[in-house]
């Protein structure tokens, strides 16, 4: 059975033998619960960094059990809340998931988790598009003697088609990042219905209605970064928040070649949210200066544009970004093809001029048989407004070829295997994201007074200890607010807020301390959970470094010019673990 998603045709693999024979009603019931799995794994959205979103529902016949969705990456996985929450009635029942298991490579947590209790028969929406998750989970439940079906190769018909629809878009970031190696990207914008973004004095407040601005909100805090370029930052002067009262707030980038950019901005302000200026490498440096000063970062590129921006966004390890430039950059993002879907927000107005501003600048396209139509176009009306929403690129396909080790020798004979290599980590769903201290590994810990403290990761033990041994009341409410964060992200945030806003309450040898605390904590995760050891010592011979573009203490920085000490420190429990001399870092 072939479909076609957003344009882009699917064939799923043919299945030469027939193990289910389901009529058209339980094939209606299987794709309503997998449906209702996708929806919920859309739960955490705005209130986290995008992640893979998982979701998973427990059923017997037409009776939902119990359900559970992934909130953060590093929190408890969707599979173990759903056996949580249907206890004793999860034994014999089937399990729908929207996506195959594998939020952290290694971690069996959710495999384990449906086998113990008792689950007979899984059905998933669509394998982990991540090459080295990929099929993992399959294999385990089926080695346990769990019935394992997916849709669209074990499962067939028009009511799963939609289902499976449904699963392809709640993962839609993680399927463009995967395949195409730069981040899902959405372009928005707001215009009259004679097509224009502002009038030709530039005054654009407001084109469209309150209900689209709050709209709005909720579409920037599903993304992790809001680009824009000089002219927005000039003439609008934005915050660009997504002022929803808490939860995730995107990154602002802006892009500019020439840094002719104010000196007062509201962008400027980094107290709640950071923002990153990018820029061609030796545009005013007196400029640059003033900027870092304020705490805004700045990224100079040897050729800015929005190509290499998105690569740079992909190294951040972001998911979706939205773009909320004028048409110029818009048409560059365009015709780079760097933009995946279209946020368009129509006005019943009409506010003419030959030389009023559009939503997207010269393409080239001199013929109407030239213009990029839109797949999968909805329409809703938001107050007063009509919302266009449709995708310029189909689905890549997920399933590329990789060549084998001999046959990339064949093509190369100068690339061998057996040369010492690298190890890159970042995030969770990296091939070797569980090194992370984001990873879902509690931890148990000595409290000082002969008894331990259960942590729920590394993250949130190393924010709450710089605060730890200050005699403030308050101080010790710093710790309690970071322990009891819900996620490993949400830990980082409130730490590094809180020393932001009470510097005199973190503790006085933080920055001589930091390494020991980070060293403490990461020495108990690979002691207590062999899973983790084992891969740690599968690395022997191989460099370790910790991906972050920005963090330059314990990452490696985009260059390489961080200091790395993420990585040191688990090389060094690595030579530890193997019985090797090493030199501290630690102590």
């Amino acid at each position: 059975m072939a479909f076609s998603l957003m344009g882009a045709a699917f064939q799923p693999p043919i299945v030469c033998n027939i193990k289910n024979n389901y009529n058209t009603n339980s094939y209606s019931l299987e794709a309503n619960h997998i449906r209702r799995a996708a929806e919920i794994a859309d739960k955490s959205a705005g209130f986290t960094s995008p992640h893979p979103n998982f979701g998973c529902v427990i059923a017997k016949g037409v009776n939902i059990v119990g359900e559970g969705f992934l909130y953060a990456q590093g929190t408890k996985c969707a599979e173990l809340q759903a056996v949580e929450a249907a206890r004793e009635l999860s034994n014999g029942a089937t399990a729908y998931l929207n996506m195959e298991p594998g939020d952290c490579h290694g971690d069996q947590t959710a495999v384990s988790a449906l086998i113990k209790a008792g689950i007979s028969r899984v059905v998933l929406g669509i394998r982990h598009p991540l090459k080295h998750l990929r099929g993992n989970a399959i294999r385990s439940l089926r080695s346990e003697g769990v019935q394992v079906d997916v849709l669209g190769e074990d499962l067939q018909s028009q009511s799963i088609e939609e289902a499976l629809k449904s699963c392809f878009l709640v993962n839609a970031p993680l399927l463009y990042r995967a395949a195409s190696r730069v981040p899902f990207s959405v372009l928005k914008y707001a215009m009259t219905l004679d097509g224009k973004i502002a009038a030709s004095s530039g005054h654009a407040w407001w084109i469209s209605s309150k209900e689209s601005r709050h709209r709005v909100f909720e579409i920037r805090g599903r993304c992790d970064a809001i680009i824009v370029g000089g002219n927005t930052v000039r003439r609008d002067d934005p915050k660009l928040t997504a002022r929803h009262g808490g939860g995730h707030t995107p990154v602002r980038i802006v892009m500019s070649q020439t840094l002719n950019l104010p000196e007062v901005a509201n962008l400027w302000d980094v107290s709640e949210v950071r923002t990153i200026v990018a820029t061609q490498r030796g545009a005013r440096k007196s400029f640059q200066k003033l900027l870092a000063s304020k705490g805004v970062e700045v990224v100079e590129f040897d050729i800015l544009n929005t190509r290499s921006v998105m690569e740079y966004c992909y190294d951040r390890g972001y998911l979706s970004v939205l773009w909320e430039c004028g048409g110029t950059l818009a048409a560059s993002a365009i015709s780079s093809g760097c933009v995946h879907k279209v946020y368009a927000f129509v006005a019943p107005k009409i506010i003419g001029g030959k030389n009023a501003p559009t939503p997207v600048g010269e393409l080239g396209m001199v013929e109407m048989s030239q213009a990029l139509n839109l797949i999968d176009v909805s329409f809703e009306q938001i107050g007063p407004d009509m919302l266009v929403t449709g995708f310029l690129q189909p689905i890549p396909d997920l399933t590329p070829v990789i060549p084998s080790i001999d046959e990339t020798s064949a093509i190369d004979p100068s690339l061998t295997p057996y040369e010492a290599s690298i190890k890159f980590f970042y995030k969770t769903w990296d091939p070797y994201g569980a090194f992370s201290n984001f990873s879902a590994h509690p931890l148990q810990m000595p409290d000082g007074n002969g008894g331990y403290l259960t942590w729920p990761s590394v993250e949130h033990y190393y924010q709450a200890h710089k605060f730890t041994g200050v005699d403030e009341p308050l101080a010790k409410d710093c710790v309690e607010q970071i322990k009891s964060a819900k996620s490993p992200e949400e830990a980082a945030r409130i730490g590094r807020a809180l020393q932001r806003k009470h510097p005199n309450l973190v503790r006085s040898d933080w920055d001589t301390a930091k390494i020991e605390v980070m060293y403490r904590a990461l020495k108990c995760k690979f002691s207590i959970y062999p899973h983790l050891n084992s891969m740690l010592l599968s690395t022997e011979g191989s460099v370790l470094v910790e991906a972050s573009p920005h963090d330059l203490f314990w990452g490696g920085g985009r260059e390489g010019e961080g200091l790395n000490y993420l990585g040191r420190l688990l090389m060094q429990l690595r030579s530890e673990f193997l019985g090797e001399p090493s030199t501290s870092i630690s102590q």
